[in-house]
């Protein structure tokens, strides 16, 4: 009995490393497996839940009501992370949850309609991740350089900071999603099977995949008339992709044990990193033109900036972070995908109108071939107090989409605040969130909006 109490003990009072928030909570659930702390395994749990009114796009119905209006509640997010450090070099890791729960979608595959077995109940748990590595070079033993290899369904999706973010310490309420631009099509939920190398020299970072993507079979539409043809995906047997992220890092290092980036340190360091970074797949999509089927290639590109630094007197407890990056997507010939999250909406067969190009709901253009511009910043407002009841961040983002397959590009801005009880253990975030409505691919969009405000917790 004492042995195991011991061993649970260990688990709930182990030493600090990172938190992200208080210092109380040290390294949250984690089991020594030696005397040094060196072999361990940690776990990490969090939930997201969320409560918004959103703007309907033009033709949308809920539950078989049309609407222009509706309030939803659902979980955003609620996962379970845990890593292993077997021996020094060898570290395991397994992700999973789900996401994206509402009172009428997101439940188990096979429920339908509402009641008994309805569409939002029980929902899918899947893995996120699951992959292993080894640290071949560690740091120290090659002077400034070092170098981990690894494989398995893994998030060193390269591109940007953005594509690799972790969900437990945005900025803003959650990611702009156009930052994980295969989402659920040739990836699982920003993740591909594949292999990946990282390390550092220095303050140079590096990380490097090469990737099986998942399947896509998409049939292109038709067209009789070259430059008219519309892409989409369709890898048929897919080809290798490949992506990376370098990024150098100017003043204070961050971790790269685990591939998920930080949005806000809340001040607790001082970072200013420029990166850049890539993705390829040969002959990921398709379009067809007088019934000829065309390859193309999928080509993104990034550059990003990242700066989280305190301000003033220490005393204070000021801080400002801030993110900016361009990305330039090539999907192939006017390539659009059409996303909203946890979008609770159908078509309304009745509706008489100009609908939404995108559809109904939240949907928007949210991913294409062309240029996006993003560009976020946050304000730790000063608190003196040593152990403050609440902090607060207020914080706003813009986004600018110009793609190919419209004639007119869009402007969507956020504004909120994170309210932090506990860091980002606990905090309660409010956003008012913008996005562009297309009613015709020549004209310029009109704006709809949707209020969110999130519950965080995590240990």
């Amino acid at each position: 009995m004492k042995k195991i109490l011991s061993f649970i003990g260990l688990a709930l009072i182990s030493s600090s490393v990172y938190a992200q928030g208080s210092p109380d909570y040290g390294n949250g659930l984690k089991i020594n497996l030696n005397p040094e702390g060196d072999k361990y395994v940690r776990f990490i749990l969090w939930d997201q839940f969320w409560i918004r009114n959103t703007d309907m796009n033009p033709g949308s119905m809920v539950g078989n009501e049309p609407t222009d209006n509706t309030w939803n509640l659902g979980n955003r997010r609620a996962r379970i992370l845990a890593y292993a450090q077997v021996t020094k070099r060898y570290m395991i890791l397994l992700h999973f949850g789900m996401n994206n729960q509402t009172f009428i979608n997101g439940g188990a595959t096979g429920t339908t309609g509402t009641g008994g077995y309805g569409n939002g109940k029980k929902t899918q748990l899947f893995f996120h991740d699951a992959w292993n590595e080894y640290a071949v070079i560690m740091p120290g033993e090659a002077g400034k350089f070092s170098l981990t290899l690894g494989g398995g369904l893994h998030y060193y999706m390269g591109l940007s900071r953005m594509t690799m973010a972790s969900t437990l310490n945005f900025l803003t309420v959650d990611s702009p999603i156009f930052s994980w631009p295969l989402i659920d099509n040739s990836d699982q939920f920003a993740r591909q099977m594949g292999v990946f190398a990282k390390g550092k020299y220095g303050k140079f970072e590096y990380r490097m995949s090469l990737n099986k993507p998942f399947a896509t079979d998409l049939t292109p539409p038709n067209t009789l008339i070259p430059g008219n043809e519309v892409a989409v995906d369709n890898n048929g047997n897919p080809n290798w992709s490949k992506a990376g992220y370098f990024e150098y890092q100017f003043l204070d290092t961050e971790s790269n044990l685990l591939p998920f980036k930080v949005g806000s340190y809340l001040g607790t360091k001082k970072v200013f990193n420029l990166g850049a970074g890539f993705y390829h797949q040969k002959e990921g999509t398709r379009t067809s033109v007088n019934s000829n089927i065309e390859k193309h290639d999928i080509t993104l590109l990034s550059v990003d900036a990242f700066a989280d630094i305190p301000l003033g007197e220490a005393k204070n407890k000021m801080a400002v972070s801030a993110y900016a990056g361009y990305f330039n997507y090539n999907f192939g010939p006017n390539y659009v995908r059409n996303l909203g999250t946890m979008n609770i909406a159908a078509n309304d067969p009745n509706f008489v109108g100009q609908r939404a190009l995108a559809g109904p709901g939240n949907l928007q253009p949210m991913i294409g071939t062309g240029n996006v511009v993003y560009a976020q910043a946050g304000l730790l407002l000063p608190n003196q107090a040593e152990k403050p009841k609440i902090r607060i961040q207020p914080f706003a983002a813009y986004t600018y989409k110009d793609f190919e397959a419209f004639d007119k590009p869009s402007s969507q801005f956020d504004v909120g605040a994170n309210w932090f009880l506990d860091g980002h253990h606990a905090k309660i975030t409010t956003q008012y969130s913008t996005r562009p409505v297309y009613t015709s691919p020549t004209e310029n969009p009109k704006s709809k909006g949707e209020f969110i405000l999130q519950l965080q917790i995590y240990l």
